[in-house]
C-alpha cells in the first residue's frame, strides 16, 4: 500500500488509514489495517481509535473497522464533487434508461480512475465497481479516456486483472491512440471477466485541454454494442461538457 514508505506525520498516517478503509469492501481488523498500511500495530490502534472518536471511522460489532458516516458527509460537502455530480446525474439517468446497464461518473486519481457516482438497476449486469471505489486506469474505459490525454502515459509493465488486461506499454499506447482517434475509450473484459465498458470524456471551461471527468456505460460483453453505446455516451458527454462550460 505504501510502497515501503510509511508517512511520518500523524495527519498523513491518519489519511493513509482512511484510504485503506475506503478501498476495502469489508470491515478490516486491526491486524489487517496494520498490514495494509505498514504502520506498527500500536500506532494503527491509537490512530484508528481517534478516527472512530471523530466519526470518520466506525467499529463494527465484530471488532472490524470501516469508513464512518462522518467521512461520507464530508466528502459529499466538497463543492467540486457536489457540483459535478449534481450536473451529471440527469445524463447518467438518461443513459441508464436507454441502456439498462451500469452508468458511471469517474474522475482521474493518480494512476487510478475514481468512481464518483454509479447508477444501476435490477436489469443491469452485476459488476464489482461501487461509488467511491477505484480501479487501475489502464484497464478501465474511463481510465483510458484520462490516459489518452496524458502527455506521459505509463511506460512500465502494468498489473494484470484479467487475461485480457493490456499490461505492456506498447499495447496500451496503441489502444490509447485508438481512444483519441474515435473519441471514446473501450474496456473489453480488461478489469472483470465477461464485463466490458465504453467511456467518453467530459471537459470544462477554464480547466485546460484535458478532461476533468468521464461518463461510462458498463455491462455484459455479449449484450453491450460498443458502437451504439459509444455514440450514446459521447452524446451525453458532449451535452454535459456544454452545461459545465456555459
Amino acid at each position: 500500500m505504501t510502497d515501503g514508505q510509511i508517512p511520518k506525520s500523524v495527519l498523513a498516517r491518519g489519511a493513509l488509514l482512511l484510504r485503506v478503509c475506503a478501498e476495502a469492501d469489508v470491515a478490516l481488523s486491526l491486524a489487517e489495517l496494520a498490514l495494509r498500511t505498514g504502520l506498527p500495530k500500536p500506532t494503527a490502534h491509537r490512530l484508528v481509535g481517534e478516527l472512530v472518536r471523530l466519526g470518520l471511522v466506525e467499529r463494527t460489532a465484530e471488532g472490524g473497522y470501516r469508513i464512518g458516516l462522518g467521512l461520507f458527509v464530508l466528502g459529499q460537502s466538497a463543492p467540486t464533487v457536489r457540483e459535478l455530480r449534481d450536473a451529471a446525474l440527469p445524463y447518467l439517468g438518461d443513459l441508464h434508461e436507454a441502456t439498462h446497464e451500469n452508468v458511471h461518473l469517474a474522475v482521474p486519481d493518480g494512476t487510478d480512475t475514481l468512481f464518483l457516482e454509479k447508477v444501476t438497476g435490477h436489469r443491469a449486469t452485476p459488476i464489482v465497481s461501487r461509488t467511491g471505489g477505484r480501479l487501475p486506469a489502464h484497464c478501465t474505459a474511463t481510465g483510458k479516456v484520462f490516459l489518452a490525454e496524458d502527455p506521459s502515459p505509463p511506460r512500465r509493465t502494468l498489473p494484470r486483472l484479467t487475461p485480457r488486461t493490456l499490461v505492456l506499454p506498447g499495447q496500451l499506447a496503441r489502444d490509447l491512440a485508438l481512444t483519441r482517434a474515435r473519441g471514446y475509450g473501450v474496456n473489453l473484459e480488461e478489469a472483470e471477466v465477461g464485463v466490458s465498458a465504453v467511456a467518453a470524456p467530459i471537459y470544462a471551461r477554464d480547466h485546460g485541454p484535458r478532461p476533468i471527468a468521464a461518463i461510462s456505460v458498463t455491462g455484459g460483453t455479449r449484450r453491450l454494442d460498443v458502437d451504439r453505446v459509444g455514440a450514446r455516451v459521447c452524446a451525453a458527454a458532449r451535452a454535459l461538457t456544454r452545461k459545465l462550460s456555459a
